[in-house]
């Protein structure tokens, strides 16, 4: 780990990843699909004697509300059960509250002026282009050329474009063993921890955050619908029998790329509704409404080099049409070919203990839910299948914990949140009177982590404190707010055609001349500054009237539906964020919208719609990018801690001081190399 000459810490690193097989695997994928990589860091300090034992649980999108509710009701005994052992309290989540900000709040212990991430895109003001926030993928470019053949002589990159110091690095420093399994934004795994498994942020085997694929023989299933989250194939069925290809990523070998590909053949039952799937040398046999399990498949470059990876298979049906899901292409983690862990075969030993487990980093296919492949039912069951993993391997490691410290992380509660909470509610714009058989969905997942935390509290060693905590809570998303929009009925924002009926997006109706500011992401909004963005007009001297008078006129905006404010806090960077060094990354104004409000998705990615407000009539009705009043995590412990922890940034440091250290963050932090 190299260090400046003024002494500070380089710490973002870049990981590079294999010439051959790896190449094709980096490749940034789709917006929406949000890579989180770690730093590398310094060796481990000595050992030291008699330090004290942790475990900390963090439940994502756990909600301080819903959670106090079920608690008062006497469904979650052993939450209640710790909080008379310790404390129950709110915690304040990040500015704005989205995932990728606020876990990197409780990695760092900074705030996003210090991590320098703000949203989940960010923009590079000289060419006015979204980028990805957390990380940055550059190909090689080099290669060795033998007819229709390549050879990679050099590796692709992955660049973190997340600063600080992961608070696990300095437990290392001091003697305590680290096992962090699934924090998001840690793939790859740092390797500072002396186990890791990464989780959010680790990609399916084409790059992206995950990709599913769908094949079927009814070709005007899916007419005029926009699949935006996986891959459709119209197949035949042809003597009983169904062929199909699963596609992988670029081969790396070939001067003229091709898709790798995994082919498969369904043989269907004539009269039973079942079938059989042949893939490779793996055969398995599936009724309708049944999956596999996990199918382990290569994908062939060239005869001496090939990509270890695996599916899962759902047979929807096979009369009248046959329809066919299959989950993104996974890692293998049995033999993975990206680094997914540390040491690089924990993954493949947990994988022997437990079995074969999603390694991409939200396996939950919200998309295919969104998309009209699965049904509730349907989501729900893949949803608490992959949970259900994520729980077993949990009970695994902590039967093998005896020391030290001991992250764990649980994806499921946020993700069925997104895609159940209207059912919770009568008054969301798109209810459904028959949805209220779903009405439990979210309240079970945290039955079941009241289960975690009980297992927990019989199993972990004497003396262990456990820490029980979640990033952010969530509330009902009805309304959806267009903020380019917003500003252009506002005179803010001015675009070249105004009768345009379908704007694609990405600022392409925005004329700059005429535009002082614009929304990007899902609540930043930025000045058009000049000599900052390509286009800027604004002045320096007239940035801050403006950024005043955006502000006012915000808070100020009703919603004519509700009556209500749509907007409860306008944020200006300057005054927000108390840490430096990376605060002219983010936006002049982060949007705070009043609980029930959020941004649009159109407006996210630079479009101008026709209206301000909008009912929010997707399925992904649950939400928590709002104001970060409105949706508190929650923090549970089995003792009161030395040090107060109110926020999500203050919670690293309080744990640290556990073992009594103190100092932590560490600010000022150097760019990455």
């Amino acid at each position: 780990m190299a260090e400046r000459a003024d002494g500070r810490v380089r710490i973002g690193r870049v990981r590079r990843l294999s010439a051959t097989a790896l190449a094709p695997l980096v490749i940034a994928a789709a917006v929406a699909a949000v890579l989180f990589l770690p730093v590398i860091s310094c060796g481990r300090g000595a050992s030291a004697a008699a330090k004290p034992r942790m475990i900390v649980l963090g439940f994502d999108g756990m909600d301080y509300d819903l959670t106090q509710q079920m608690m008062a009701e006497g469904k979650l005994p052993n939450f209640s059960r710790l909080a008379k052992m310790g404390s129950f309290t709110a915690l304040g989540t990040a500015i704005p509250p989205q995932s990728p900000v606020a876990w990197s709040n409780f990695i760092t212990g900074m705030d996003a002026g210090g991590h320098g991430i703000f949203d989940f895109v960010h923009r590079d003001p000289k060419t006015m282009v979204p980028y990805l926030s957390t990380s940055r993928t550059e190909a090689s470019g080099s290669h060795l050329k033998l007819g229709k053949y390549q050879i990679p002589l050099k590796s692709d990159k992955i660049e973190l474009l997340r600063y600080g110091t992961p608070f696990w690095e300095v437990l290392e420093k001091h003697g305590v063993p680290t096992t962090i399994v699934r924090m998001p934004a840690n793939f790859p795994p740092s390797g500072t921890a002396t186990k890791e498994l990464s989780g959010m942020g680790t990609p399916d085997i084409i790059g992206s955050y995950g990709t599913f694929s769908y094949y079927t023989s009814d070709p005007a299933a899916f007419a005029g619908k926009d699949v935006s989250g996986g891959r459709l194939y119209t197949v035949a069925v042809s003597g009983g029998a169904v062929t199909g290809s699963l596609a992988g990523p670029k081969n790396p070998f070939l001067v003229e790329p091709k898709n790798l590909q995994a082919d498969f053949t369904v043989y269907l039952d004539p009269v039973q509704p079942a079938a059989k799937l042949v893939v490779g040398d793996e055969e398995r046999l599936l009724r309708v409404g049944e999956w596999t399990d996990w199918v382990p498949m290569t994908l062939e470059m060239i005869p001496t080099q090939s990509i270890p990876i695996m599916a899962r298979f759902y047979l929807k049906s096979v009369r009248p049409a046959f329809g066919l899901y299959v989950t993104p292409l996974n890692l293998d983690p049995k033999s993975p070919a990206m680094p997914i862990s540390t040491p690089n075969k924990w993954a493949g030993e947990l994988a022997d203990a437990t079995g074969r487990f999603y390694t991409q980093g939200m396996p939950e296919d919200t998309k295919a839910f969104k998309d009209g492949i699965f049904s509730e039912e349907e989501f729900l069951r893949q949803s608490r299948m992959a949970g259900d993993e994520v729980v077993s391997q949990y009970d695994a490691v902590l039967d093998d914990f005896r020391d030290g410290f001991l992250f764990y992380y649980f994806g499921n509660g946020d993700q069925i949140s997104h895609m159940m909470w209207r059912p919770m509610d009568p008054g969301h714009p798109a209810y459904k009177p028959e949805e209220a058989r779903f009405k439990d969905a979210v309240p079970q997942i945290y039955e079941l982590f009241d289960g975690v935390v009980g297992r927990t509290l019989e199993k972990m060693p004497p003396d262990t404190t456990l820490v029980v905590m979640s990033d952010h809570g969530f509330t009902s998303w009805r309304r959806a707010f267009h903020l380019n929009t917003w500003l252009k009925e506002n005179g803010f924002l001015a675009v070249i055609d105004p009768y345009l009926k379908d704007d694609p997006g990405l600022f392409s109706n925005v004329d700059w001349s005429r535009t002082k500011a614009y929304g990007l992401g899902i609540n930043g909004l930025y000045i058009n500054l000049q000599g900052r963005e390509k286009w800027g007009i604004v002045t320096e001297s007239e940035r801050k009237g403006i950024m005043d008078e955006i502000s006012r006129k915000l808070v100020a905006t009703i919603d004519p539906v509700t009556g209500a404010p749509a907007v409860t806090k306008a944020f200006q960077r300057e005054e927000a964020y108390h840490d430096r060094g990376h605060i002219e990354i983010g936006p002049d104004i982060v949007v705070g919208y009043a609980k029930g409000t959020r941004g649009s998705n159109e407006s996210a990615l630079g479009k101008v719609g026709p209206d301000v407000f909008t009912n929010n009539t997707e399925e992904w009705s649950g939400d928590h990018c709002m104001d970060p009043d409105a949706v508190p995590g929650i923090l549970v412990t089995s003792r009161p801690l030395k040090k107060a922890a109110p926020r999500l940034q203050d919670l690293a440091a309080a744990l640290l001081a556990e073992y009594g250290i103190e100092g932590f963050p560490k600010r000022g932090a150097a760019q990455p190399e």
